[in-house]
């Protein structure tokens, strides 16, 4: 009797210690940055200001706040007469503009006032603009082309890394290139560090990815790519042998070293190099015409990456660098923590016969498909788990665009829907819509057809759920395939832009609101890489939760980043603080930049935004 007691106890004690275990898992928080309130002011007109300020993803739900202006060398006054609880904006009227005027803001907590936030500043006859103009050391010959992200000092605010690009080539090109340049710059325009990382490093596209992301929970960002012969760091420092030049007579780099570095943000210097994973291999590998076959021995296929930031284990974040994705399709996750940079993963599909290959887009997508709290990468047409293994593969091959959300709130978990290249000689939809769990097809169309370009999200703010348009769509579908109107101008960007919770359209300089007319154009300042019409960047990177977008000026001297000024009674945390969509800010350059999704359903008739399960890191001092 009392040997089955002892046995029954511990059972009961394995069972409890599984459901501690799982729980624990479960609700693991994920570590991410510690912002501040991200004031900002704007003047809009005659004698009035828009005010904005980020609500953060864990605070209370009770939160209110009371804004304040301090003009001149006056005492600063309040300006609400009630606590502010519907939205984290405000405007000011009636403001003197010959003199300097502060805002901040007090968060009240149960009741009590807590300290002021840092303050943001309109000098004495600030214009009507609603822009802060970034100064840039444009090397000559040079054009600011894709941005991220990251606080690189642990002060609580952003900081900008401009890829600065030269003379540059696809993949299907011959011909030399000039070597890729970073630049790292505060908001008011300090230059913090440059990395040019060399003549063995080609410049396009599809050759150099780079992650800006806090890798070590240290509370600042590190910067990360591949590098090789020649690059030279933040500090001056060369990695590997600067005498060396593998640039072949076509102007491809088909031999030599490849490496990947880590390095610090604060600095630009180099904290570690390995071996980049995967090498090369035999060039001809990689994929043909088709993504099956070993033909293509030109450099075209072996050269294409793509790379994310992804929480595999659910708190901390890895970097993933990607090569290959008409064929053989290698993943290569790495940890950086405690100062030493160690392989966690590599998926690779080896072959041409693998199901897995040939699924690639021109660039990705990272989110918790499964709902388990770790991520996965939506590599276009299959998802690769947490462990590095494949989850699924749906077989609708290599595509351009690729849109990962809850798209379909009436769907349980989260939708993909892409566009599809359908070459000579095969068959398949040119758009689709899959379960992003299951890769089950939910609904598809264009057969046959080859789709370049594809947008869905919630832009009809008199409908629920997403919309999707396609290039040749012939008009606006929504979620379930029904065509409910006519399709937008445009299909390439979008951005939360106006009062209401739907998306607007961004296209090249300017934002269109469907059904609404142009709302902002910048003039004297053009987007980036050709008739794709990206901006360097487009966030949520300070104010509430609508987004920025940063554009580059005509002689390449200065970027502006341009911000809403108009009021929203809805109040939402920044964005910045949802998982999912934080880790789309980091991928937005990559490949064909695609624009930024919540880990929910946002947009019209939504319901409120789920709390996100992170922690703040505090930075090291």
């Amino acid at each position: 009797m009392q040997k089955k007691l002892k046995i029954k106890y511990k059972l009961k004690f394995a069972v409890i210690a599984f459901l501690v275990f799982s729980t624990s898992n479960l609700f693991a928080q994920r570590q991410m940055e510690k912002l501040d309130r991200g004031m900002i002011a704007m003047r809009q007109g005659i004698d009035s200001v828009y005010v904005g300020w980020r609500l953060l993803g864990t605070e209370p739900d009770d939160i209110s706040f009371n804004l304040y202006r301090k003009t001149g060398d006056k005492q600063a006054i309040k300006l609400n007469k009630e606590p502010i609880t519907q939205s984290t904006n405000y405007i000011d009227a009636k403001v003197d503009f010959g003199f300097a005027n502060s805002y901040f803001v007090k968060a009240i907590i149960t009741g009590v006032e807590q300290s002021a936030s840092k303050s943001f500043t309109l000098p004495v006859n600030s214009s009507s603009k609603q822009y802060l103009q970034i100064p840039l050391q444009t090397p000559i010959g040079y054009t600011p082309n894709d941005m991220s992200v990251g606080d690189l000092d642990g002060d609580g605010e952003y900081d900008l890394i401009v890829h600065q690009t030269g003379r540059g080539r696809d993949n299907s090109s011959s011909g030399l290139t000039d070597p890729p340049i970073f630049q790292a710059y505060k908001m008011d325009g300090t230059f913090l560090w440059q990395i040019n990382l060399g003549k063995n490093i080609r410049e396009g596209a599809h050759y150099t990815q780079f992650m800006v992301y806090d890798l070590d929970g240290d509370g600042i960002a590190e910067f990360a790519c591949k590098t090789a012969d020649g690059t030279m760091d933040g500090k001056g420092k060369i990695i590997g042998d600067s005498t060396k030049t593998w640039v072949n007579r076509s102007g491809k780099i088909l031999d030599g070293p490849e490496f990947f570095t880590i390095f610090s943000g604060k600095t630009g210097e180099a904290l570690a190099t390995t071996d980049y994973i995967p090498s090369r291999g035999e060039v001809g590998s990689w994929g043909g015409k088709g993504g099956n076959g070993k033909n293509d021995f030109t450099g075209n296929r072996v050269d294409r990456f793509t790379a994310c930031i992804a929480y595999l284990d659910g708190i901390h974040p890895s970097v993933v660098m990607c090569r290959g994705y008409y064929g053989r399709t290698v993943l290569a996750a790495w940890d950086w923590r405690n100062g030493k940079l160690t392989s966690r993963w590599v998926f690779d599909t080896k072959d041409g016969e693998n199901p897995y290959s040939g699924m690639g887009n021109h660039g990705l997508s990272v989110a918790d498909v499964d709902g388990d709290g770790k991520d996965e990468i939506v590599y276009g047409s299959m998802v690769v788990n947490d462990d590095g293994k494949g989850l699924y593969t749906t077989g609708l091959r290599h595509g351009d665009a690729l849109h990962v959300s809850d798209l379909d709130p009436d769907h349980p978990g989260l939708e993909v829907f892409g566009v599809h290249e359908i070459e000579e000689g095969t068959k398949g939809p040119g758009a689709a819509v899959y379960d992003a769990k299951t890769g089950k097809i939910l609904w598809s169309g264009s057969d046959d057809e080859d789709v370049g370009r594809g947008v869905a999200d919630n832009i009809d703010n008199t409908r629920i759920g997403a919309q999707m348009w396609w290039s040749g769509s012939n008009g606006l579908y929504d979620i379930k395939g029904n065509r409910i109107g006519d399709q937008p101008r445009s299909t390439n960007f979008l951005i939360y832009w106006d009062g209401d919770l739907s998306r607007e359209l961004l296209d090249g300089n300017h934002i269109d609101k469907y059904n609404g007319g142009r709302l902002f154009t910048a003039n004297g300042y053009l987007s980036n890489n050709g008739s794709k019409s990206n901006p360097a960047l487009s966030a949520d990177l300070f104010g509430d939760w609508r987004e920025e977008v940063i554009f580059r000026a005509y002689d390449n001297k200065s970027l502006r980043i341009y911000t809403t000024t108009s009021p929203t009674q809805h109040r939402v945390y920044t964005l910045m603080h949802d998982p999912q969509y934080r880790l789309s800010i980091a991928w937005q350059n990559v490949g064909y930049n695609q624009p930024p999704h919540t880990g929910f359903y946002f947009g019209y008739g939504m319901k409120k935004a789920p709390k996100p399960n992170i922690v703040l890191v505090e930075p090291k001092k």
